[in-house]
């Protein structure tokens, strides 16, 4: 059964950092595309980051320089290391998979998610 599990989310201040997990299981971690989607309240579901099993990448403008995607497949695990924490980084945090070739920063690129994992940074 493929299914993708979140953690290490949770209340920092503005300027710290936190590290997201994404633990994959099935048939999701052999998809070529991993990536990181975020949902602040009222807000839409956008694009974070993401990484191809080759290793490269596609980031958001607003966490470029901050975010660092990365995966290992030994652990079927991908990460999202947050630095430099502002309170618009604010939301739930989903993992996503994609099996295809798709550039990976649309949410239809996707065919399994995680059921999130909330981050919470104040000023």
């Amino acid at each position: 059964q493929a299914q993708l599990v979140e953690s290490g989310g949770g209340k920092v201040q503005a300027g710290d950092s936190l590290r997201l997990s994404c633990a994959a299981s099935g048939r999701t971690f052999s998809s070529n595309i991993m990536g990181w989607f975020r949902q602040a309240p009222g807000k839409e579901r956008e694009f974070v980051a993401r990484i191809r099993r080759s290793g490269t990448t596609i980031y958001a403008d607003s966490v470029k320089g901050r975010f660092t995607i990365s995966r290992d497949n030994a652990k079927n695990t991908v990460y999202l290391q947050m630095n430099s924490l502002k309170p618009e980084d604010t939301a739930v945090y989903y993992c996503a998979a994609a099996p295809g070739i798709a550039l990976g920063v649309g949410m239809s690129d996707y065919d399994y998610w995680g059921q999130g994992t909330q981050v919470t940074v104040s000023s």
